[in-house]
């Protein structure tokens, strides 16, 4: 399903849905019409506000468009073990996943916030050090401002929100472990202070003010700040991904502890779902920046979750050019998060989660399922980008 959409005078927007609202549309016109977008703007079927867009550029990158959850994306591993092998009550297992993974957030992210290491384990200071420290201290040095307060102490947690860990069964009762968490505070102090920083650039050349919005501000390929954009980006989905291996080898620990014997297949997937690379589409060379969308070159293997009370799917994909071989990387939200509170109540969302060891509590009605799309209308827009691998069900699921 592909909307082709001349939204204002610039390029084209190429939607896979037809359940866009008002203000989405405004912000991809706003989009479409700057002069770098190389060919049109591939928007994925989970598409609102600000998420779910693939933007390829030229010349230029948009901070804001990759946005402060830098290498946000998702892990899933598939185990030998079968559905009949886990314990009716999975109560037990899902606490000690929370008790060995810092996750949520309190002391407004200060001093004692349960969602960081008050002191990192071993293994945690091993990788920051061994793989991170060195090329951070080189990005902070030369950009004091990017210091995040949270840096090694946040590798190995999960955040809040929609960020998760799940135990899911997949069509032939298989038991997969998925989890879904980017760069944590580093990487949005990252992404806020570039953000700045392209502003500023589009005031010293008398831009910002002729820019539909300011938040389309951009850095000039060729240029110091853009390199040092770039090279703090990439560092910061380094983060992301070992930040996502870390918890996963806590969470198969865990599960090793409370379940029979397992092994690992041979399926494991890390994918991005927040971010930029260099690609070739169209005969050029070009920035690809995905927010809330996944690459889906043919034969890749992605992750597609739903809502915390619906399938979630291992997708391949079809390497489809006119999507610049992407997919969506969700459902996608239909209600905000305070509308979600304001219309649902606890007894809903014990009521939509029903079978899934899951808080159910006050705090977490703003991901109640009903605040997200139809995850298999979803998937039917976008029957030509990916096609489907493994359908999972979760039976277990940790919130921020």
């Amino acid at each position: 399903m592909t909307i082709k959409k001349i939204l204002g005078n610039g390029a084209p927007v190429k939607i896979w849905t037809d359940e866009v609202d008002q203000s989405t549309l405004d912000q991809l016109c706003d989009l479409s019409e700057l002069p770098f977008i190389h060919k049109h703007v591939a928007v994925m079927p989970d598409v609102h506000a600000g998420i779910g867009s693939v933007i390829p550029t030229k010349g230029a990158i948009i901070p804001a468009a990759v946005g402060v959850d830098i290498g946000c994306g998702m892990m899933a591993v598939k185990t030998s073990l079968k559905a009949s092998m886990l314990p009716d009550n999975l109560y037990e297992l899902r606490s000690e996943i929370e008790k060995r993974i810092p996750h949520g957030r309190t002391s407004n992210g200060g001093s004692g916030d349960r969602g960081a290491w008050s002191n990192p384990i071993d293994r945690i200071a091993y990788y920051w050090n061994m793989f991170l420290s060195d090329e951070y201290e080189e990005i902070i040095t030369k950009h004091p401002k990017a210091k995040g307060y949270n840096t090694i102490n946040h590798l190995g947690t999960l955040g809040t929100g929609k960020h998760f860990i799940e135990i899911c069964i997949d069509e032939s009762d298989y038991v997969w472990a998925m989890l879904h968490s980017g760069s944590r505070g580093v990487g949005n102090r990252i992404g806020s202070y570039f953000i700045e920083k392209a502003k500023e650039e589009m005031e010293r050349y008398f831009i910002l003010n002729n820019l539909p919005n300011e938040n389309l501000a951009y850095l000039v390929e060729h240029t110091e700040i853009y390199d040092d954009y770039v090279n703090a980006v990439s560092w910061a989905q380094e983060f992301a991904e070992l930040n996502r291996q870390l918890m996963m080898d806590i969470v198969l620990q865990c599960m090793s502890e409370f379940l029979p014997s397992f092994t690992i297949t041979d399926k494991a997937i890390n994918c991005h779902h927040n971010y930029v690379a260099r690609e070739h589409h169209f005969g050029t060379n070009v920035l690809v920046t995905r927010k809330g969308a996944i690459r889906a070159r043919k034969g890749d293997l992605g992750i597609i979750p739903g809502s915390m009370g619906a399938k979630s799917y291992i997708v391949e994909g079809l390497g489809n050019d006119e999507s610049f071989h992407s997919c969506s990387h969700g459902a996608g939200r239909r209600l905000g998060r305070n509308e979600a509170k304001m219309i649902y109540t606890i007894a809903d969302l014990a009521e939509q989660t029903k079978g899934i060891e899951c808080p159910k509590d006050e705090s977490r009605i703003d991901e109640i399922p009903a605040a997200y799309k139809d995850i298999d209308q979803v998937m039917g827009n976008q029957n030509d980008l990916v096609k489907i691998k493994h359908t999972l069900k979760q039976v277990l699921n940790v919130k921020g």
